[in-house]
């Protein structure tokens, strides 16, 4: 009896359990399940760039106003009685003389305001334009040239950091506009004075957004008039009612005004540090011509300062790279041989078992950790000095030496067995074997891991806090052994600090920090590139 053939036998296919319609359906699903895969991938790789790229915006637009500041141009005349009083001209002496270099600053600006001397207030107002060690690079430069005493000199002086945030407008925005025509200005009573032709809807014509509230402004807004400055108090169709801020003294009831400006604010005097008079002070000097923006090379060139105006990161930077100059020295010739022994010469029983055990846990290990135990060692037991580079860098090395160690053992592991047969087997000795021949064809890995590890010791804070370098530094180390302090310690100390000037600053600290990582891993591509030539 004959077997009867099926329809798959008649069109000459055979269906399997792979080219039937229930695989073709796995296939779909397959295949499905991996575009599936490759939209989620590619999704979190979006996220992941996108939170880069705000994160990294974010921080730029925060720290942009830190790279340039204000400062006040002033021609003084370096009267020697004030600044060299004594009968030499010491140069110790004269750059000490901050208080004779502000004298002379202090009545350079009476003489731009004299009104300002007919109150106790608006002096003290208008002597804290400027920061009180301002003038210090202006003394440095007069003891450095003693012959620019008793001659007249332009100097450039930083102006105070709320002064500064205002014309950066960081502390309240402020537009300017133009008042059509000109009015009479009346004196009332006291501090009273009106202005009239000048009426409400002109006022509005000049700043649209202007909001009045049954004639009375919502926000301060300053009135210029020549010399003379004012705030709004109320408008009316036929008039403006004023208080005086600044007044050159005429001895009338009625002037005849230049051009009326109003200084539009949008916030009022009590919440911002710049008062109504100082503003008006600053955009006087401003419209002189002496208010000039410069970069702010004092934040890579001088040392951290109590005042933010001045403060720099240059003692910090000094004291990254010689503490990572240490960690560097310590950890990864240590790193490295340890890895090297335990790969190639140790022998695999119970005992290197354990190490390499506690290898990988101390990895995990929080960095504080380390911080206590070289605040013990370092400073208890040998007792080395607090906040030094020295010191810094022994505890990053500790820190990093189980990240290098596991790396380094990694790029040696990648080594295939047949190199050590080969070298081996043409009578090379053990040392031979991996000096030669297995450590250049791991240098790649080893130097990765080397440069992972030092990064990570650039980034580090907790370790170095607790073995002291917080220490407030005002001049640049110049070796290990010198009290320093790194960078990520100056972006703790500064994002600490109460003024609002400090938040540029940090954030303009952090982009230091990150391009020295940058920096970092440049060179570690550029040696493992060289290698992979090789």
């Amino acid at each position: 009896m004959s077997k009867q053939n099926s329809p798959s036998d008649l069109t000459g296919t055979v269906e399997t359990p792979f080219t039937g319609a229930q695989a073709l359906k796995r296939l779909k699903r397959r295949q499905a399940a991996e575009r599936r895969f490759r939209v989620y991938s590619a999704t979190a790789v979006g996220l992941a760039v996108l939170a880069l790229i705000i994160l990294f915006a974010s921080i730029i637009n925060q720290a942009q106003s830190a790279f340039s500041k204000h400062y006040l141009r002033l021609d003084l005349t370096l009267e020697r009685t004030i600044i060299a009083p004594g009968e030499t001209l010491d140069p110790v002496q004269i750059e000490s003389n901050i208080s004779g270099f502000n004298q002379l600053v202090k009545d350079r600006l009476v003489s731009l305001f004299p009104e300002a001397s007919t109150s106790a207030a608006k002096t003290r107002i208008l002597y804290s334009t400027l920061p009180r060690l301002g003038v210090l690079p202006m003394a440095r430069k007069t003891a450095a040239n003693p012959d620019m005493i008793d001659t007249r000199q332009t100097f450039d002086i930083v102006i105070s950091d709320d002064a500064d945030l205002f014309l950066k407008q960081k502390i309240g925005r402020y537009q300017r506009a133009d008042l059509p025509g000109t009015a009479l200005l009346h004196h009332l009573a006291g501090a009273n004075y009106a202005v009239s032709g000048v009426g409400t809807s002109e006022l509005q014509a000049a700043y649209s957004a202007l909001a009045l509230v049954d004639g009375r402004p919502s926000q301060d807004i300053l009135i210029r008039s020549g010399q003379n400055w004012f705030t709004l108090v109320s408008a009316s169709q036929s008039r403006l009612e004023l208080e005086a801020l600044s007044i050159v003294p005429s001895g009338e009831n009625v002037l005849r005004t230049a051009p009326l400006e109003a200084l539009i604010l949008e916030t009022v005097a009590t919440d911002r540090n710049v008062s109504n008079y100082q503003i008006a002070l600053i955009t006087s000097l401003q419209d002189q011509g002496r208010i000039i923006r410069k970069f702010n090379s004092d934040l890579l060139l001088q040392s951290d300062s109590t005042y933010s105006e001045l403060a720099g990161a240059a003692a910090a930077i000094a004291g990254s790279i010689l503490t990572m100059l240490v960690t560097a020295i310590f950890a990864i010739p240590v790193g490295i041989l340890a890895a090297i022994y335990l790969e190639e010469f140790a022998n695999k029983n119970w005992i290197t078992g354990i190490i390499r055990v506690n290898i990988n846990n101390l990895a995990a290990v929080p960095s504080i950790i380390f911080g206590l135990l070289g605040a013990a060692i370092f400073l208890n037991i040998f007792n080395m000095p607090r906040s030094i580079p020295l010191v810094g860098g022994l505890v990053l090395g500790l820190l990093i030496l189980p990240t290098i160690i596991m790396a380094s053992q990694a790029a040696l592991q990648a080594v295939p067995q047949s190199v050590r047969n080969a070298a081996l087997g043409i009578g090379a000795t053990r040392a031979q074997t991996v000096f030669h021949h297995i450590l250049p064809l791991a240098a790649p890995g080893i130097i990765t891991g080397a440069i992972i590890g030092m990064a990570r010791a650039l980034g580090e804070t907790a370790p170095l806090l607790l073995i002291g370098m917080v220490a407030f530094v005002n001049e640049v180390p110049t070796s290990p052994n010198q009290e320093a302090t790194v960078l990520p310690v100056l972006i703790f100390k500064w994002f600490s600090g109460a003024e609002r000037a400090w938040e540029p600053l940090t954030s303009a600290l952090v982009l230091v920090l990150v391009g020295f990582l940058i920096i970092i891993n440049l060179i570690a591509v550029a040696i493992r590139l060289k290698f992979d030539r090789k």
